[in-house]
């Protein structure tokens, strides 16, 4: 099954690090951020769970759950977290969750169906495409989907701003520019006629007939 933005996102249940957890029940009512790594005890993916622990605290400001999913049984993560704390000098404290079957990452389209049933005997590379970041909404729908190779570190920067991007979109008719950060100018969206857009926002600039922008509305 090949996953799309909008879709829902597949449900399952998993062990990880805080115990076993059904994932649509995990998220609530609130945001998530699920990312998947293709082995334990590889660097860039050792730098990167190390960042997400560092920056913990912007998601939550956000409402946005973090888990972590690796092809690797539970109790290999334990010993992986220690390494992560030494190396980046940050604690991992959100879940880890265990895919030794392989089934999350078949799931979520991945791996293919014929990689086998077992992450015993598998390298990083034969799990390179496991290098995904999704984002998933209160509605437990797909909103983002970014995947990564191997030997390139993700952004988690960029993933808190395109989160501040589509939570403020869900709440106003707006779209944001290129490169938009928070607090800068934001387009208002077809969907505003000139009219309600006056009432709406105040002032707007028409660049083009169908780009208007205006100021960021306040949540």
């Amino acid at each position: 099954m090949s996953l799309r933005i909008n879709q829902t996102a597949p449900d399952f249940t998993a062990d990880t690090t805080k115990g076993e957890i059904n994932f649509h029940e995990w998220i609530g009512d609130g945001w998530a951020v699920l990312f998947s790594h293709p082995k334990n005890f590889t660097p860039v993916c050792t730098t990167e769970l190390g960042a997400m622990a560092g920056i913990a605290p912007e998601f939550e400001k956000r409402g946005v759950k973090i888990i972590g999913i690796s092809v690797d049984p539970v109790a290999d993560h334990g010993k992986w977290k220690e390494d992560i704390k030494l190396a980046t000098g940050h604690s991992v404290d959100y879940p880890l969750i265990g895919d030794k079957d392989l089934k999350v990452a078949k799931l979520y389209d991945m791996l293919p169906d014929d990689a086998g049933s077992s992450s015993e005997g598998r390298t990083p590379a034969d799990n390179a495409t496991v290098r995904s970041v999704y984002v998933i909404g209160p509605d437990k729908k797909i909103k983002l989907i970014l995947t990564y190779p191997m030997t390139t570190g993700r952004n988690f920067d960029e993933i808190l701003r395109a989160i501040d991007s589509m939570q403020l979109t869900a709440k106003h008719q707006v779209a944001t520019p290129a490169n938009w950060k928070q607090g800068e100018d934001v387009i208002i969206t077809a969907a505003v006629s000139n009219e309600d857009a006056k009432q709406r926002f105040g002032d707007y600039e028409t660049v083009l007939p169908y780009l208007r922008k205006t100021k960021q509305p306040q949540a």
